[in-house]
């Protein structure tokens, strides 16, 4: 029987501490989570619990802190805090006692800077992932990304960086406007990494209610990619067997995802989501052969000379009449760099949020632009037939 008086005290004087980082540890029997941790944030702290394949996030505020420490401190046996100059223990042993000890950290480095002031101002300066490492995300083990303990392997930190990157770009759209719930489709999903990081990331991170679509023409690839959402648990996700153009669907759809949907099925994608007037778009096109194929040009054919050259600009110039033709539509629209043009050509993701009213001036606009860039270099996208023929452009 813990002496509550005694962890009253003890936890009060850790409170007193402004500490800025907390762990929990010695889970006692029962205990449904391994470890807990807790970290200072501009408005307050937050708190991750881990399990061994999971980790549950909650944000409180300074004044409710001493009151989650106790309820930690039910299931654990010790608690270790720091602050700039102090690291606080609190240990219970079997028999209920409290221990509490408080102790001096080493000076090291210029100007009498902490040990422990040096590690979190270097701490602060270190990129801040939205993934954190150290965090066990069954995904990122299947694929190699992480360790089973939930560590980085060393050949994936490109890897595990795109990953944060992609999440951090639909992180700023999402951040905007408070929700609930989603519903995400993600058309030629493939083996669907991404799309098992993205249903962690908005269901366990974010807290949100999601119900995601993963959406692929081969039959082999659909079969695994359910077993999988099966064997973690995502209830909220599935994957089925279909073609980008014609795909219907009665579900009002708040998120549309393409991942290196090749060529014109990116089109396919936009046009869909512009139909189901989805609110978010987020698209990193893929091997753009159309506009390749048809490219010639009286009055800029330098541009066209050059094989390479003519390859890249056909991809450019592809990338840019989407981006105006969603502007058509009522999407604000960027394109963005997605990963350093270092590890791959195919680096830009096209991210797009329904305008709350279009502006017609500006809609007249961006189509005479892409249409005298279509003139010049006698090309017609997939996009633009598909919206023409709907009578969604004049």
């Amino acid at each position: 029987m813990i002496d509550r008086t005694e962890l009253q005290t003890a936890l009060t004087q850790v409170v007193q501490g402004m500490p800025g980082r907390l762990i929990f540890s010695k889970p006692s029997k029962g205990n449904p989570y391994r470890r807990t941790e807790i970290l200072q944030k501009k408005a307050g702290y937050q708190i991750a619990c881990y399990t061994e394949k999971q980790v549950f996030h909650e944000n409180i505020t300074p004044e409710e802190l001493l009151t989650k420490l106790t309820e930690q401190m039910e299931q654990f046996g010790q608690l270790n805090a720091w602050n700039d100059g102090f690291e606080f223990m609190v240990m219970v042993s079997a028999k209920g006692k409290v221990h509490y000890k408080k102790k001096q950290l080493q000076i090291s480095g210029k100007n009498g800077q902490t040990a422990v002031g040096a590690q979190m101002e270097s701490h602060n300066r270190k990129k801040q992932y939205l993934l954190e490492e150290g965090t066990i995300i069954p995904p990122l083990v299947d694929m190699g990304v992480f360790t089973r303990e939930g560590k980085v392997v060393r050949s994936m930190y490109d890897k595990f960086r795109q990953i944060n990157r992609f999440l951090e770009l639909i992180e700023d759209e999402l951040s905007k406007k408070q929700r609930d719930h989603l519903t995400v489709i993600d058309f030629g999903c493939g083996k669907s990494y991404l799309t098992f990081v993205l249903y962690y990331y908005l269901t366990e991170v974010k807290q949100l209610s999601v119900q995601m679509i993963g959406l692929d023409l081969k039959a082999d690839v659909i079969a695994k990619c359910n077993q999988a959402a099966e064997k973690y648990g995502y209830d909220g996700l599935r994957f089925e067997l279909g073609d980008i153009n014609g795909y219907q669907t009665d579900v009002p759809v708040d998120m549309v995802v393409t991942l290196h949907a090749c060529d014109t099925a990116t089109d396919y994608a936009l046009y869909n989501a512009i139909c189901w007037n989805a609110e978010l778009i987020f698209s990193v096109p893929c091997c753009q052969h159309e506009l390749n194929e048809q490219m010639k040009a009286e009055h800029l054919g330098l541009y066209t000379r050059y094989g390479i050259v003519k390859e890249r600009m056909a991809a450019l110039t592809t990338d840019a009449i989407r981006g105006n033709l969603l502007e058509c539509c009522g999407y604000k629209t960027q394109l963005l760099e997605f990963i350093d043009f270092a590890h791959t050509p195919k680096n830009i993701l096209i991210r797009s949020v329904k305008r709350p009213m279009s502006v017609a001036s500006v809609a007249k606009k961006m189509q005479q632009e892409a249409e005298a860039v279509m003139e010049e270099f006698h090309v017609k996208p997939t996009l633009y037939q598909l919206l023409k023929e709907d009578g969604r452009l004049q």
